[in-house]
């Protein structure tokens, strides 16, 4: 068996991204060696490619890559519910100083990782893990939303909010989404209701579609002063406004006038602490089981990108020109 095998290295902050032949790795106590068929691009891998994303801890030169969707080659010590040869998916590496998806081979806390959906391709599957981890962490583990809620969330044709949007959906909340005018058909194809947010003010769509109450649960996907138009559109008393890009320096005053709730979402946390990794592979359970039974899909890019095409897809993602998630593919389907 070959020992060697192919990765993309950031080599150095702002430098391309270099394809080299580097040590397979061994998987050890806990960890499954997966055969990467394809690896998702997030924005943040672009982001520590060039030297930013300090909060990421992934010190160059590293292989970068969050998501990944493969088969498993070879279980480590102590791994159990797995097997050789199955498909899975998960976020399994990339940041505080473990090796990315990037790669033909990644060994992965097993906790980490669950069966792929069956319904969904590889590329798909790839794309998945981080989006929907942060959608999930946001709208059911620190907001709990059901049937009866009024659902905002904000960029409803990004990554997470896309799933945000059908993960709302599916467990009963009435769901709306802003966008800009171009992503307002794939909104509604979601099943929610689009905003436009360039043309309407928040007075004007909290009027329209909450008769000035304000919405349940708002998810901010975009940060800045969209998280501050959050804290505008908030109902209050219940209302609970979420944000995986709340890093800014915001007034809290509309928010505590209303007496509503503030949580941010910080998905890397178990990748960079070791705690809470077990929950990670449970949401990707409760993503398979939404994807097998038609309640979730994910747009992906459809240019098709190899791991020697790596920079020109991570200019791609960089630079927002994606139609959907960027996908490396390493395996031919």
């Amino acid at each position: 068996m070959n020992q060697t095998m192919l990765a993309a290295i950031a080599e150095s902050a702002q430098a391309p991204l270099a394809v080299r032949h580097m040590a397979r790795p061994v998987p050890g106590k806990g960890q499954v060696l997966v055969k990467v068929h394809a690896a998702g691009v997030n924005p943040l891998d672009t982001k520590i490619a060039t030297g930013a994303g300090a909060h990421a801890r992934q010190a160059l030169p590293a292989v970068l890559g969050l998501d990944l969707a493969g088969t498993v080659v070879e279980l480590g010590e102590a791994v159990e519910g797995f097997t050789p040869g199955q498909a899975v998916f998960g976020m399994a590496g990339g940041i505080g100083g473990a090796q990315g998806t990037l790669a033909q081979f990644i060994a992965v806390d097993a906790r980490l990782i669950a069966a792929k959906p069956q319904v969904l391709s590889m590329r798909e599957a790839a794309a998945l893990p981080l989006v929907f981890i942060t959608a999930w962490e946001g709208l059911v583990d620190r907001a709990n939303v059901h049937a009866g809620q009024r659902v905002l969330i904000h960029g409803g044709a990004g990554g997470v909010g896309q799933v945000a949007v059908q993960l709302a959906k599916a467990r009963g909340a009435e769901v709306y989404a802003t966008g800009s005018a171009a992503s307002l058909d794939f909104i509604r194809s979601l099943g929610a209701t689009a905003i436009d947010y360039q043309t309407q003010s928040v007075e004007a769509y909290v009027e329209q579609y909450t008769a000035g109450e304000g919405f349940d649960i708002i998810y901010d996907t975009v940060g800045g002063s969209t998280l501050d138009a959050s804290f505008q559109a908030v109902k209050p008393y219940t209302g609970h406004v979420l944000s995986c890009l709340g890093w800014g320096q915001h007034s809290l005053a509309p928010l505590s006038f209303k007496s509503a709730t503030y949580s941010g979402v910080f998905t890397l946390t178990p990748l960079l602490t070791g705690t809470g990794r077990d929950h990670h592979g449970d949401i990707l359970r409760e993503a398979a089981l939404l994807a097998n039974a038609g309640q979730l899909s994910i747009r992906v890019d459809q240019q098709h990108f190899a791991l020697a095409e790596v920079n020109e897809a991570f200019r791609q993602v960089a630079a927002g020109r994606s139609k959907g998630k960027t996908v490396i593919q390493l395996v031919s389907e």
